[in-house]
């Protein structure tokens, strides 16, 4: 890397002008400053003898480019390459360029590890984006010839920050574009200026890229898609300028989501491809009685009471996203207690009751259904959309005053789902032979609701923004799943290219089906299981059509959510149906994995300032030792005639997991005897696989969640939209945490298993068998597909794989290799 040399007669403007240069390079850039005179109190001049010590400081095999202020500088560094060394003096060029717009640009460019030359010539374009902005005539800047050919990809933005594409969030788009085997060209097709190239911070800063202007990104080579994705990533981030916090992206901005190729774009949730009308969820209307009210007392009671009921009900789901997401994502809950508190709603009703002798639900939906149509009557499309707000939680309140549970939404007709976010509950809910696809605007790939999309094999795309929401029902969609890609009225060449990749996919998936029953074993011989991720027993009898070895992961607390703790008896009926179901082959099953965004209800649990961080998992069980042990011998009962397996989830301590065995052995004591039942701990935390050497002679297996492994390690909220990009399992520090649960687990003769979602990825088969991993478990409809990646995967070149991804510096390059490798 070019070092660089700021020459001022000011020792305070030399080290400012070096500060700003490091924060637009990179600290890592090599800046030194020589400024004022070597005097006391550092006064105004120039020292060729400081000079040429920062020259020498600054020396690298790439060269020294030197900036200089004015006057005396110049003759100062003349003097100081005197001073120097014969075979340094010829790798240090002076430059002429402006001194703080040269070394921004400088730094840019040095960080790319650009020539001595190529650095200079960026140098001294410094002043272009300066003079574009002010309207005046610049020398196009010269960017060299394009080189790459392959593929071609490109990117449509909004860029909404508060000053445009300025110098910083700039040099982070040319370090973003120029980290690939690709040339990049971006151009603004507000202004309509450029393409220019992308690996120029002076050519993109001739662009004049204002707020609200929107810039196409175009990468040419072996890499484009990473190259674009990594841009698509730092875009969703703002260009990780932290004052925008006020400022969400262009994605997340209602009537403002990020194209691609003529394509809304997001985040594949659940791959495949889909086509078919835009369809919203139905939900029936409350049957309600015609009846007089025979005491309006009585009456406004039981109003009083199901609004009050809503509220808590409000308050905690008010309260649980805030903890999750954040109080900005929470503030749709704050509209819904107003509705519940407005008394253009509540005067209404209750006039129908004390002057109309209405009932309570006659009162409230005559109520509501006024409301609704005064919100329905304004003429902005955003406050139209609060109608289905009011009829949401008026729903709500009617079910309370009935007496009846709250109707559950269903689609009238096949087509593809579009959704704010999808809730776990109603992903569970969902037909794959109406619900073609899935489409949300917000949500991410690791929430329940995605998981459960992937287990039902429907294609999924969420986070493609609140603009997503204005398309109507009956519009005609396409879905590229597997790209993030979502088409709003597909041109019929967008549709054909579609139906014959869907047709592709599906025979390539019957092919793998076919194959799918048989074992799997690497091209080497060595065996792997792959097996399910599941949460009913009707999930365990699907993963075994798809050709599961077992299931490596079952999700009890399923049993939990709906009606609260289920009993030994009701335990162990599941188990041993789903044992059964599996006819001879492993279930693994997870103790209540519950807390955090899955409170169990009739399971009071006081409210936590971060609960992700509080009383889940293990910690639960052992604060509800007698949860745990009924769990336990459930699980116990069902291994006396079937091979089971149990696992401890959230383990971050060894005193977690000795306290998880005692309870075990407290369940074994209460049975009798001693069925075989294999133990292990989950590696969700980093904590466990920092301590696997010590966790390891007390179990018998581990299996990694890389879900929480990946949130907790990267400090990222799965749940959290604007931080997808960052929550990659694929990130180095997620791999070496897995490499060393499986050397330490190696050393004491266990073995580990991947139950995360990367474990569906086939792309990723390879790189975690070269880690050692030897059991992969996932949603069932990925089992074939990775069945057929784990006999095409060659041990030894999987091996050299896995330590090529652990020593690079991110997960957008782990996948570049992935892709260039598979």
């Amino acid at each position: 890397m070019v070092g660089i040399v700021i020459v001022s007669h000011s020792g305070r403007l030399a080290e400012g002008v070096a500060e700003l240069a490091r924060e637009m390079g990179g600290a890592e850039v090599h800046v030194e400053t020589a400024g004022g005179l070597a005097l006391e109190g550092n006064p105004i001049g120039t020292d060729a003898v400081l000079v040429a010590g920062a020259i020498e400081r600054a020396q690298s095999d790439d060269g020294v480019l030197v900036l200089m202020d004015l006057g005396s500088a110049v003759l100062s560094a003349e003097m100081a390459l005197d001073m120097l060394p014969e075979d340094l003096r010829a790798s240090v060029s002076l430059c002429e360029a402006p001194l703080v717009e040269g070394a921004v640009a400088a730094a840019v460019a040095a960080k790319l590890g650009l020539s001595l030359e190529a650095v200079a010539a960026e140098a001294r374009g410094g002043l272009a984006g300066k003079a574009t902005h002010l309207g005046h005539d610049t020398p196009a800047v010269e960017t060299g010839p394009r080189q790459a050919t392959g593929p071609t990809r490109s990117i449509v933005l909004t860029v909404e920050l508060p000053h445009g594409l300025h110098a910083r969030p700039a040099a982070r788009l040319v370090q973003a574009a120029a980290a690939f085997d690709a040339d990049v060209d971006v151009a603004n097709r507000t202004a309509a200026r450029g393409p220019v190239s992308g690996r120029s911070l002076n050519a993109v800063a001739t662009l004049g890229v204002a707020r609200g202007h929107e810039i196409e990104v175009t990468a040419t080579g072996p890499d484009a898609d990473a190259a674009i994705e990594a841009v698509r990533a730092l875009a969703a981030r703002s260009f990780d300028e932290s004052s925008q916090a006020d400022h969400p992206p262009a994605a997340l901005r209602a009537g403002a989501p990020v194209s691609v190729e003529g394509a809304l774009l997001g985040i594949t949730a659940s791959p495949g491809i889909a086509l078919g009308p835009a369809r919203r969820f139905h939900v029936p209307e409350l049957d309600v009685p015609e009846r007089s009210a025979s005491d309006p007392a009585v009456e406004r009671r039981t109003l009083a009471h199901a609004i009050e009921a809503t509220e808590e009900v409000i308050e905690r789901q008010r309260e649980a996203t805030a903890d999750r997401v954040g109080r900005e994502e929470s503030a749709i809950f704050e509209a819904h207690l107003l509705f519940l508190r407005d008394e253009s709603l509540l005067g209404p009703a209750r006039r129908a009751i004390d002057h109309e002798g209405r009932s309570a639900a006659v009162a409230w939906q005559e109520a509501v259904a006024a409301a609704a149509a005064s919100w329905e009557a304004l003429s902005e499309d955003y406050l139209r959309a609060r109608a289905e707000d009011v009829r949401s939680v008026g729903r709500q309140v009617l079910a309370r005053i009935l007496g009846v549970p709250a109707p559950t939404a269903s689609l009238e007709s096949p087509g593809i789902l579009v959704v704010a976010d999808l809730a776990p509950a109603e992903a569970a809910a969902l037909d794959p032979s109406t619900v073609r696809g899935i489409v949300s605007a917000t949500g991410t790939p690791t929430s329940h609701g995605s998981i459960i999309a992937r287990a039902l094999g429907i294609p999924a795309v969420v986070g493609v923004g609140s603009g997503l929401l204005a398309v109507t029902d009956g519009t005609a969609l396409a879905l590229d799943a597997s790209e993030g890609l979502v088409y709003v009225e597909p041109p019929g060449a967008v549709t054909a290219r579609l139906e014959k990749a869907r047709a592709a996919l599906a025979s390539e998936r019957r092919a793998a089906r076919v194959e799918a029953a048989g074992a799997a074993s690497t091209a080497g011989g060595v065996p792997i299981e792959v097996a399910a991720n599941v949460g009913s027993v009707r999930e365990v009898v699907a993963a075994v059509e798809q050709g599961a070895d077992g299931v490596g992961l079952f999700r009890t607390e399923l049993l939990f959510l709906e009606t609260g703790p289920a009993s030994e008896g009701q335990q162990t009926d599941v188990y041993r149906r789903a044992a059964q179901a599996l006819a001879g082959r492993p279930l693994t099953i997870r103790t209540l994995d519950a807390g955090a965004d899955k409170p169990v209800p009739g399971l009071e649990q006081p409210h936590e300032p971060n609960p992700f961080l509080g009383v889940r998992g293990i910690r639960l069980g052992l604060d509800r030792p007698d949860l745990l042990e009924t769990q336990l011998r459930a699980v116990l009962q069902v291994a006396q005639e079937h091979p089971v397996r149990v696992m401890f989830p959230m383990v971050a301590t060894l005193e977690e997991l000795e306290a998880a065995r005692s309870v075990l052995d407290r369940a074994r004591a209460y049975i009798g005897g001693s069925p075989p039942l294999e133990v292990g701990v989950m590696v969700e935390v980093p904590s466990a696989a920092l301590i696997a050497e010590s966790l390891a002679p007390h179990v018998d297996f581990f299996s990694i969640g890389t879900n929480d492994l990946t949130q907790y390690t990267l400090a990222a909220d799965r749940g959290d939209l604007r931080l997808a990009s960052l929550a990659d399992p694929l990130h180095p520090a997620v791999l070496r945490l897995i490499h060393r649960t499986v050397v330490a687990a190696g050393d004491h003769g266990r073995w580990v298993g991947v139950c995360g979602e990367l474990a569906g990825e086939p792309s990723a088969t390879a790189l975690l068998l070269g880690m050692g991993i030897r059991e992969l478990s996932m949603s069932a409809p990925s089992i074939p597909l990775v069945k057929r990646a784990v006999r095409a995967t060659d041990p030894v070149a999987a091996a050299e794989l896995a330590n090529q991804a652990m020593a690079l510096p991110s997960a957008v390059a782990v996948r570049t290799l992935l892709a260039r490798e598979i």
